[in-house]
C-alpha cells in the first residue's frame, strides 16, 4: 500500500445496524501501523471523530485496478504534518475482493434502459448511485417491474477532453422501492459486462472518490 492510496471505510456504530461509509487516505506507515489523514462521511462530506478502538472495514484498489479488503482498528490519533489516524496494518485477513463488492458511489450518469422482451418502451433517465457491480435509476412510474428483470443498458460518460464514452451491458433487477413517496429506484445488477468497461467504471467512481475528497480538503 503505497501513500496517497485511498481507503474505503465501513465503521458500524453500537446500535447501528447498517455501517458508515467513509473514505480517507494513506498519509504514511511503518511495520507496525498505517496513518491515514481523519476519515471523511461519503453521505454529509463532514470529518468523522471516531472512538480509539473502532474496527474498520477497509478496501482500496492498486494501481492495476486490483481491489483488497481488510479488517483493521483504530489505535491512536497522531500528529503529523497534519491530524492523523494510526490503524492496525492488515495481516492474513488482507485478501482481495469480488467484483460485486465495489464501492458504490452517488451520481447522476445519463443512462438509456431497453427491454430484452419488447415489455415497455426504452427510456432515457439517470443513476442514482454506481459502482463495478451495478446501478441503482430513477424509474419512470409508469414501468412496472419484476424480480429479477433483465434490461440491456447504456450508460454515457463525459469524459475530460469533452467527448462522450458510451458502455454497453446487460442488467438485472435487483428491487424497486418508492423515496419520498414520489420517486421510484431501481438498482440493478451487471449480468454481462467486458471486464474494459467495468474497469472504466471503477476508475470513474475512485476518481469522482478523489475529486470529492480534494474539495473537502481546500473548503
Amino acid at each position: 500500500m503505497i501513500i496517497g492510496t485511498l481507503l474505503n471505510i465501513e465503521h458500524t456504530r453500537p446500535g447501528e445496524r447498517q455501517p458508515t461509509e467513509y473514505y480517507s487516505k494513506v498519509i504514511e506507515d511503518n511495520k507496525e501501523f498505517i496513518y491515514i489523514d481523519y476519515p471523511v462521511n461519503k453521505k454529509t462530506n463532514k470529518t468523522a471523530f471516531l472512538p480509539i478502538g473502532a474496527i474498520f472495514s477497509i478496501t482500496y484498489m492498486t494501481k492495476d485496478e486490483t481491489i483488497y479488503h481488510f479488517k483493521s482498528e483504530l489505535i491512536d490519533r497522531v500528529k503529523m504534518n497534519v491530524p492523523a489516524l494510526a490503524i492496525r496494518k492488515p495481516d492474513k485477513s488482507h485478501e482481495k475482493i469480488q467484483r460485486r463488492q465495489f464501492v458504490r458511489i452517488e451520481t447522476a450518469i445519463d443512462v438509456a434502459i431497453h427491454p430484452l422482451d419488447n415489455s415497455f418502451i426504452p427510456f432515457t433517465t439517470v443513476t442514482r448511485d454506481i459502482s463495478g457491480g451495478g446501478i441503482s435509476i430513477i424509474l419512470p412510474d409508469h414501468i412496472t417491474w419484476g424480480e429479477d428483470k433483465e434490461v440491456d443498458v447504456w450508460l454515457a460518460f463525459g469524459e475530460h477532453t469533452g467527448k462522450m464514452r458510451y458502455l454497453n451491458m446487460r442488467a438485472k433487477t435487483v428491487f424497486v422501492k418508492k423515496e419520498k413517496s414520489t420517486v421510484k429506484i431501481g438498482s440493478f445488477q451487471f449480468t454481462t459486462i467486458t471486464k474494459h468497461d467495468q474497469q472504466h467504471i471503477i476508475r470513474y467512481c475512485f476518481e469522482k472518490q478523489r475529486e470529492r475528497r480534494k474539495k473537502e480538503i481546500s473548503v
